[in-house]
């Protein structure tokens, strides 16, 4: 969850650790704190709970000493409140030496009454000091080694950790480690940075490092040296991040997630791009990977959260292309309940910053047990990929607002060019031409949905400001847009909201339907099936008829809809496995307008953060 970014090299580093916060703000907003070690070989530290700016603003009135080593954090409460106390660094070794910390270290208790026993004095509630504190009593024990201490204080921690830290014995160099949470290095000329994300560093460097599970980082100005946590050099593994630091930043928008909505079109061309050959889908990264693919007679995709409504929609496009079953499993109760799987299983993953928690157990889980293993991923150099025997990347691009949107559109695409790819691979698509077509044309329909219905359904939120609930119905591919809508809505707006399999209405939710009730009706093509839209327009019907205000969102040319419609929201037309990526786009618009109207920070969401790196 929490933010992290290291610094060694000739500048200040106070600002270069204030721009990295900036950009992994998402990732946790309950408080803030830098160390810096200055010129003079002292360690100076300040920490601030609430958003970044709480921090920027005292450094402003009163900055640290300059330094050109040093740690920054910002932080997702777990263990302690959000106070200035628990905030990361935490100091120890008479606050010569910093740390911080991302995850959660399990035996931090037992830990904790170990130290007290030695007579340590703890200054917080937080699992974070305890290993502050252990650093402390190894590295004096040892004689000064920090690397040393380091190493001996992960191989005592059980848990998901990423760890910096520095001591101000040691200038110019900073001491990394990762075990189930996010870290990779920054290349610079003459610095080198350390970030649990590679926005942390994106200004400065486009070249990095992948850390893999249970390593050790040790950077100075000019050098990266990486071992396992017994000791033994490894060699990391390089990349290139694809986008520059101005993709990262709002551009003249309102919000990341304005920006992040309308950069949708693009998202999905990205997605798409190079990836059909010929009219058929050919995915490079899979190419020699046949095997992954034939003689399966199942696949599960795992995700959580809106990563699991897009891996709802790629259920549909994978049976009907590649005709093999397929399950959808949220990833934390996946690996609980002792699934069946094996050597004729593929198990598809989705996590758009490749280092879900849950996400990543539940593929260790399926390569212990033999099954196959394929991850879609928005990020490169993450955990997740690296731990799949395949991935495909969807290029969406960096997100920011907590609350996903052009990373979903982007997976589903990518599921869709799965289904499409897998179809071929085992010979249950003959032509797929139209299918082909149809997925070329979405990014150019995403930006006519986003050009015509923006302004309509912004002032259909602003009119609606008031509302306590809202509920969404939805059939085949729509059900899961239906809860994605609900989510989006929860997310920002903080009122209840519910989506519904729209075949289950009479089965229960219709009791929820009174006077006024708001309920978005995703109204499937009749061109597809008249039969499922005759079903959808009769449950229009059926909580019409209860006096529930009714929003639909249907293709053009629907008129079947309109008798029973009080709004209704139009979208091109698509085939049936692509009108997902249209509709969704109206329900994130509203969500988004809904929370602006009443005041409230889309981007920011409470108690959320962008990457959710513990269980």
């Amino acid at each position: 969850m929490c933010g992290i970014v290291g610094y060694v090299g000739p500048r200040p580093s106070q600002d270069i650790l204030l721009a990295g916060l900036a950009r992994l703000e998402y990732r946790g907003y309950d408080s803030a704190g830098v160390a810096v070690i200055d010129g003079e070989g002292s360690l100076g530290m300040r920490k601030k709970a609430g958003k970044l700016a709480v921090l920027r603003d005292s450094l402003a009135d009163a900055p640290l000493p300059d330094g050109s080593t040093g740690i920054g954090h910002t932080r997702w409460a777990t263990h302690g409140g959000p106070t200035d106390g628990n905030a990361h660094p935490h100091l120890a070794d008479d606050d010569k030496l910093a740390l911080i910390h991302n995850g959660i270290i399990e035996n931090f208790s037992a830990l904790r009454e170990e130290l007290l026993a030695d007579g340590v004095v703890f200054r917080s509630e937080t699992d974070t000091e305890v290993a502050a504190a252990l650093l402390g009593r190894e590295y004096a024990g040892n004689g000064g080694d920090l690397q040393l201490a380091f190493r001996s204080v992960v191989n005592r921690l059980e848990g998901a950790f990423t760890l910096l830290a520095m001591h101000q014995d040691h200038p110019g160099l900073v001491v990394g480690a990762r075990r189930n949470s996010p870290l990779v290095i920054g290349l610079g000329e003459g610095e080198n940075f350390l970030g649990s994300d590679v926005a942390a560093f994106i200004e400065h460097t486009r070249k990095a490092l992948a850390i893999g599970q249970d390593q050790i980082v040790s950077i100075t100005p000019d050098a990266v040296s990486v071992t396992d946590f017994a000791g033994t050099p490894v060699e990391p593994e390089p990349f290139d991040v694809s986008w520059d630091a101005a993709a990262a930043e709002k551009g003249g928008w309102s919000s990341f997630m304005a920006k992040e909505v309308a950069e949708q079109p693009e998202a999905v061309a990205n997605t798409i791009r190079g990836r059909i050959q010929d009219g058929q889908v050919v995915i490079p990264e899979l190419d020699g990977l046949d095997e992954l693919f034939v003689g399966i007679n199942r696949v599960i995709i795992t995700a959580c959260g809106t990563a699991s409504y897009a891996a709802l929609v790629g259920k549909y496009a994978i049976e009907q292309w590649a005709r093999v079953a397929v399950d959808v499993e949220l990833a934390h109760e996946f690996r609980y309940r002792d699934p069946v799987i094996g050597a004729d299983t593929l198990v598809v993953s989705i996590s758009q910053s490749g280092e879900t928690m849950d996400t990543l157990m539940a593929v260790k889980y399926a390569r212990e047990r033999g099954a196959r293993t394929l991850s879609v991923c928005n990020t490169q150099g993450a955990t997740i990929p690296r731990e799949s025997d395949a991935v495909v990347y969807t290029h969406a691009g960096p997100e920011v607002a907590v609350a996903s949107t052009k990373a979903f559109s982007a997976q589903i695409t990518a599921l869709l060019l799965l289904g499409l790819h897998m179809g071929r691979v085992r010979g249950t698509v003959a032509d797929a031409s139209v299918d082909v077509a149809e997925l070329a044309a979405l990014p150019e329909k995403i930006a006519k949905v986003l050009e015509s219905e923006q302004e309509h359904v912004t002032q259909l939120a602003g009119w609606m400001a008031d509302t306590r609930s809202v509920l969404f119905l939805g059939r085949h591919v729509g059900y899961p847009i239906a809860l994605e809508g609900a989510l989006k809505l929860k997310e920002i707006s903080y009122i209840h909201a519910e989506g519904f399999a729209a075949g289950e209405l009479k089965h229960g939710p219709i009791a929820l339907i009174e006077p006024g009730q708001p309920v978005f009706v995703l109204v499937p093509s009749p061109r597809h099936s008249a039969l499922v839209h005759s079903k959808v327009v009769s449950n229009i019907q059926e909580i019409r008829a209860r006096g529930a205000r009714v929003i639909v969102i249907a293709e053009e040319g629907d008129a079947a809809v309109l008798p029973f419609a009080d709004e209704v929201i139009h979208i091109p037309l698509a085939g049936a496995m692509f009108e997902p990526l249209l509709a969704v786009v109206p329900l994130q618009i509203f969500a988004m307008a809904l929370a602006t109207a009443k005041g409230l920070d889309v981007d920011q969401p409470r108690n959320l953060a962008k990457s959710v790196t513990v269980e």
